[in-house]
């Protein structure tokens, strides 16, 4: 089993920044990837971005890239995802999900375990 807790969520104006963490614990030495997604009300859960827990190579959604990045610090069992340029559009409860099977993938389906989520609003 692998507990996850998000943090750093809130409401920031358009344009700002913000950076959430999502803290593991349990067996975490199994995790082979870490993703961060999010969804927004009445939408499906979108993927953002992950990162392999060994390697930090990271794979990001296009809606993000250049304004998001994702990291990790395996000492301390957390995964952070640094947020700048935020849009209106980005507005969601974000969730961190960890993954078990290597292999890369997108699909939240593939995600074994979850976290309760953090809001994220942008104002414009």
């Amino acid at each position: 089993q692998v507990q996850l807790v998000e943090s750093g969520g809130g409401l920031v104006q358009a344009g700002g920044s913000l950076n959430l963490s999502c803290s593991a614990s349990g067996r975490t030495f199994s995790t082979y990837a870490m993703g961060w997604f999010r969804q927004a009300p009445g939408k499906e859960r979108e993927f953002v971005a992950r990162i392999r827990w060994n390697s930090g190579s990271t794979y990001y959604a296009d809606s993000v890239k250049g304004r998001f990045t994702i990291s990790r610090d395996n000492a301390k069992n957390t995964v952070y995802l640094q947020m700048n340029s935020l849009k209106s559009e980005d507005t969601a409860v974000y969730y961190c999900g960890a993954k078990i099977v290597s292999g890369p993938t997108s699909r939240y389906a593939d995600y074994n375990y979850w976290g309760q989520g953090t809001q994220v609003t942008v104002s414009s």
